[in-house]
């Protein structure tokens, strides 16, 4: 059994199992971490750096750190607010996202993370690159213009000896 542990957020005392990562520690005491690789029952990789915190002073990824005894972090702050809403107006620019096209408007997490930064639209130009779909693997199709290289595909989908199918090139 693990043990308790006491740490704070933005100044709010916390507690939770001792080694649990910060992201769902938060969450099981009401705050809200963002992120957008971070997903259940996957090993956290930290890759979109938008669950990007300040750990007694330093930086961090939220997924990726488990929580010490004692640790002091910030989270909603306007320097990381304004970080997150950068990455986040990269990767809609860095891709083709054009959100009342897209069959995946409503149910998007991307968009869902534009919404709560309040991105009307990007400050930085689009890209618009023209990217082939990937349909080599007969599980999933890769979108390539819609990836925001969360690496999901990457950590989830594995082959009959658990090896990964998909890996990144020239990320």
């Amino acid at each position: 059994m693990s043990r308790k542990i006491n740490f704070r957020i933005d100044g709010r005392e916390c507690q939770s199992e001792e080694g649990k990562y910060l992201v769902d520690a938060a969450r099981e005491n009401g705050i809200y971490i963002p992120t957008l690789c971070n997903y259940e029952g996957l090993k956290p990789k930290g890759s979109c750096r938008i669950c990007t915190v300040k750990l007694n002073g330093r930086y961090a990824t939220a997924c990726t750190t488990p929580v010490i005894d004692d640790m002091t972090i910030e989270n909603d702050t306007e320097e990381l607010n304004e970080i997150r809403r950068e990455i986040i107006e990269l990767l809609f620019v860095s891709g083709n996202h054009f959100c009342p096209a897209c069959e995946k408007s409503g149910n998007c997490e991307l968009q869902a993370l534009a919404y709560r930064f309040r991105i009307m639209a990007p400050r930085f130009p689009f890209a618009f690159p023209q990217k082939n779909i990937d349909a080599s693997h007969p599980l999933i199709i890769k979108e390539q213009n819609r990836c925001v290289l969360c690496k999901r595909c990457i950590r989830g989908i594995k082959d009959d000896k658990g090896r990964s199918i998909f890996a990144y090139k020239n990320r």
